[in-house]
């Protein structure tokens, strides 16, 4: 086939002297014009077969196009996740209002989750007692609308926002396209005899070669580059990252362990249980095996009962314990619960408590939104110190020698709130290429309701701050797009070409 596409483009050009557009060409076997990527790439073999002997040129036009995912061609045929939850509810005053239990038997539970919050937003139903009612009699169904808008044509009237609205949602894709334009080279032929690449003896002794044609030699081709192995922006940074803790006279901690049960990564912590980082759209629980091991009874207890009844000088956060939610496995949402690991074991080591600073760089995972700036899986960078009398000025000192030591000497300190430390600073640094204050870290003194039920001395203070390792990185680098930091975007090139990394 290879053979009859090259001489069908040669026959093509022959006749007209130009192909504007390989979309036009029917491949041989095929019955219909080859629009299909597949196609395209199938041509352009042949192409670049035939440019090779200088027969034709041609120059390459790309598109982009908007497709369905197979969630939005299901949308596009059986309705928005809004629409069938309005459409599963009867009309108010004209039926027995649905339960939630009974909405996601009816509907399911992804399109009752995903459906109820868009149809309560859009004023399509509402509640009714402890039941859900439809509010309108009919309703315009604009997602399904949009979907086969654009199924069928590629686009919608929308414009861009409506599609980047779809994107979000994972219902639309761009899909890449590729065509060709095709004119005729300096050694054009309806000939696809292929030129001899050797001088053979028996070309020789028969006096063929007088009458071959020959490919040219390119006398000017370098030679193939041997390949090597070159270090990903991320662990040149991290590298740096782990030299400024250690010239700090930091210690680096174990944390290989990236799946942790509910009660080390929330509960020592001193997270209560209703915290909404614990919701399943922010976290990724396992779920074989169901539950994690009982940890030692002891510690359980008093961290149950600190978060239940109060303790340390705490009132608690007065809201029931659950077990099963503490025994829960979870990919950690932060290194902090490879932290508490260290400081339990600190607290029960033989010798009583001794002073230590450690800092981990690692993965964590959160179910987040893949953006410009946000992944669901990225690396935290923690610093902890424990020690007797520390205090907040000691904190803010480590920062500032941490972050000098990066290049970084203009920073300011903003009080805020976390769960398990108090006080609690967020970390600014000016940019000089952006002009302003950004944000670059979370920092604060660890709670005596997370510390002290481990067994650490009421007098010893913990301090720790954290950042992102991409983020840094991505500004060292000039990198405004995380995907094209970390992912299949990534180019090889860019990898094996970037600089060594001096903060």
């Amino acid at each position: 086939m290879a053979e009859q596409l090259q001489q069908l483009i040669l026959d093509l050009l022959d006749k007209s002297s130009v192909i504007e557009n390989t979309q036009t060409i029917t491949i041989p076997g095929e019955t219909s014009p080859a629009t299909s990527n597949e196609s395209q790439l199938v041509i352009q073999g042949a192409l670049n077969s035939l440019l090779s002997r200088e027969m034709v040129t041609y120059t390459a036009q790309e598109t982009l196009t908007n497709v369905l995912t197979p969630e939005g061609l299901q949308i596009a045929e059986k309705g928005s996740h809004e629409a069938v939850v309005w459409a599963a509810l009867p009309l108010k005053g004209q039926g027995t209002p649905l339960n939630p239990k009974q909405l996601k038997e009816a509907v399911g539970d992804d399109v009752a989750k995903i459906g109820q919050g868009k149809a309560f937003k859009s004023g399509w139903i509402g509640k009714e007692g402890d039941g859900l009612v439809k509010l309108l009699p009919s309703i315009v169904d604009v997602t399904q609308n949009e979907l086969i808008e654009i199924r069928d044509t590629g686009s919608v009237q929308g414009g861009e926002k409506a599609i980047n609205e779809l994107r979000k949602r994972r219902l639309v894709t761009q899909k890449k396209g590729i065509w060709f334009s095709v004119q005729k080279g300096p050694n054009f032929s309806t000939s696809t005899a292929k030129p001899e690449t050797d001088l053979t003896s028996e070309m020789l002794q028969s006096g063929s070669w007088k009458k071959a044609t020959f490919k040219k030699y390119n006398f000017e081709a370098e030679g193939v580059p041997p390949n090597g192995g070159a270090l990903h922006p991320l662990l040149k940074v991290r590298e740096e990252f782990r030299n400024i803790f250690m010239e700090m006279g930091f210690a680096e901690m174990p944390t290989s362990q990236y799946v942790e049960s509910g009660f080390w990564c929330f509960d020592s912590l001193f997270v209560p249980q209703q915290h909404p980082a614990r919701d399943l759209q922010d976290t990724f629980y396992v779920s074989d095996p169901p539950a994690s091991l009982p940890p030692v009874q002891d510690y359980y207890e008093k961290v149950a009962k600190v978060h239940e009844f109060g303790g340390y000088g705490s009132t608690g956060y007065r809201a029931p314990w659950s077990e099963a939610d503490s025994r829960k496995l979870l990919l950690r949402t932060h290194t902090t619960a490879s932290s508490a690991h260290l400081l339990y074991r600190l607290a029960n080591r033989k010798g009583g408590f001794k002073p230590v600073k450690m800092f981990s760089i690692d993965r964590v995972f959160r179910n987040e939104a893949v953006d410009a700036t946000h992944l669901a899986e990225f690396h935290q960078v923690e610093g902890v110190v424990a020690d007797y009398g520390i205090t907040l000025g000691d904190l803010i000192g480590f920062m500032q020698t941490f972050f000098k030591k990066m290049g970084i000497e203009q920073l300011r300190f903003k009080p805020a709130y976390n769960p398990y430390t108090e006080p609690s600073l967020e970390i600014f640094a000016f940019h000089p290429q952006l002009n302003k204050w950004v944000e670059i870290g979370n920092s604060g003194m660890f709670r005596p309701e997370m510390l002290e039920p481990m067994g650490l001395p009421s007098d010893v203070r913990v301090l720790g701050w954290g950042l992102s390792l991409e983020r840094p990185t991505m500004i060292r680098y000039g990198i405004n797009n995380i995907r094209l930091l970390v992912g299949h975007k990534v180019s090889i090139e860019s990898v094996e070409k970037s600089a060594a990394v001096r903060f």
